[in-house]
């Protein structure tokens, strides 16, 4: 059984486990305050281009996202979201148990617009109602889209007339940023958002994801919400090694390019089988909409997610690869797809 579930199913880059075995028996200080760290913070100053960022090591998504929107907003202020948002609907309630309230978008394709932002702004318009002030989105998409530059440029602009925050959740920033489709920079980034996080966990880490904080009124005191909400690991150095292992040569690119490439393989395949598709996603997940015998089939050898119903007969399904995607199983999931559309 070979799993298409997600992007982390496997454990760590080689390189970094044997990081993390020659530093093993090195004595450092605790919290952050390591040699890695600080090491992998200036080199990925570095490589976003800005001295001027501060950048925070978290272990997990949520713990990132739950964290930075709690110390970015007031009590009174709520975060906007596509429907699809990993925020509003795959952390358990985390922003809203911090006290703050997500407002919901509907969106076609995961991706936030000013025009759909503008909306939920002059449906909040006085105090008796919770004040919008941060606009949640990510790159890649909970549904594997990805924003432009100049799509990212208008939210920005839009952000700014209307003095709000926009935060990046960059769990997939990696594929996203490594897509055919892409015209954005990694140092494109921080001029466009006051924060985002560069995703280690789905992209070779053991764990691991890097906060940047861009708008300097954020800056001040983000220790404090690390160390209150369980964020300031003892062991920093864990997090500092790998990071700094995944960008001291670009082997964060590399991991990506290679989830994307494994991707792109079932992506065509299924074009070829004349299959259409949920979403355009140029990313490291693709939601083919197949019969649904076909399915119960290919469930036999392979795992994965059955994304949504789209008739009696059909079904969205999700298919995620990752760095460690073996393209010989890729090519057997395609070859057993082929077999059983010529048996039936």
């Amino acid at each position: 059984m070979y799993s298409f579930k997600n992007d982390y199913s496997e454990g760590a880059h080689p390189r970094i486990l044997q990081a993390l075995i020659d530093s093993n028996f090195v004595q450092e200080d605790g919290y952050g305050g390591d040699q890695f760290t600080q090491k992998a913070i200036e080199l990925m100053k570095e490589k976003v281009g800005r001295d001027d960022v501060d950048i925070h090591l978290l272990s997990g998504g949520t713990q990132t996202n739950l964290t930075a929107i709690s110390a970015f907003l007031r009590p009174y202020e709520a975060a906007i979201a596509a429907s699809t948002g990993h925020i509003l609907t795959h952390e358990t309630g985390a922003i809203e148990a911090t006290g703050h309230k997500i407002l919901s978008v509907e969106t076609e394709n995961g991706k936030l617009t000013p025009s759909q932002i503008k909306i939920v702004l002059e449906l909040h318009a006085d105090e008796h109602m919770v004040k919008p002030k941060l606009v949640y989105i990510s790159n890649a998409t909970e549904i594997g889209s990805i924003y432009t530059k100049r799509e990212l440029t208008d939210l920005r602009e839009f952000c700014q007339e209307y003095n709000l925050l926009l935060y990046m959740d960059g769990a997939r920033l990696g594929s996203a940023l490594c897509s055919d489709d892409n015209d954005l920079k990694l140092t494109d980034i921080p001029a466009l958002v006051d924060a985002f996080y560069i995703g280690g966990t789905k992209n070779g880490a053991l764990l691991g994801e890097a906060l940047v904080i861009c708008h300097d009124s954020l800056k001040e005191d983000f220790r404090f919400h690390l160390k209150q909400k369980g964020a300031l690991l003892a062991k920093g150095r864990l997090l500092g090694i790998q990071f700094y292992e995944l960008f001291r040569d670009d082997l964060f690119f590399e991991l990506a390019q290679h989830a994307n490439k494994m991707a792109t393989i079932l992506r065509e395949e299924c074009s070829i089988a004349q299959f259409s598709f949920l979403t355009h996603s140029p990313s490291n997940q693709i939601f083919p909409i197949l019969p649904n015998s076909l399915i119960t089939e290919l469930q036999k050898n392979y795992s994965f997610y059955i994304w949504e119903k789209i008739d009696a007969k059909n079904s969205a399904i999700r298919l995620v690869t990752s760095w460690a995607t073996k393209e010989e199983e890729v090519r057997g999931f395609v070859e057993d797809m082929k077999r059983q559309l010529q048996m039936h």
